[in-house]
């Protein structure tokens, strides 16, 4: 498995605080996230840049604020 780069955790970081202090509303705000809903075998769960290949992929339920991250990953949203 590939090692997640340190620049990518320490904006994972930023986007936690993000997220804890303005919800996944706030992620639309911060224009470097290009945060946006995903379709196709994805549809449902969100997509946020943590730089030019890596994403984190994450998963709202229900309208209560438990963000499940599902993956930081290089782009690749094909399902294994």
């Amino acid at each position: 498995m590939m090692e997640t780069p340190r620049e990518v955790m320490v904006r994972y970081e930023a986007w936690k605080r993000a997220v804890e202090l303005s919800g996944p509303a706030g992620l639309q705000q911060v224009k470097g996230f290009h945060d946006e809903g995903l379709k196709g075998e994805w549809n449902g769960f969100r997509s946020s840049r943590l730089g030019i290949q890596w994403r984190v992929m994450y998963l709202i339920e229900d309208k209560v604020l438990e963000v499940f991250v599902v993956e930081i990953t290089p782009h690749d949203y094909r399902r294994k």
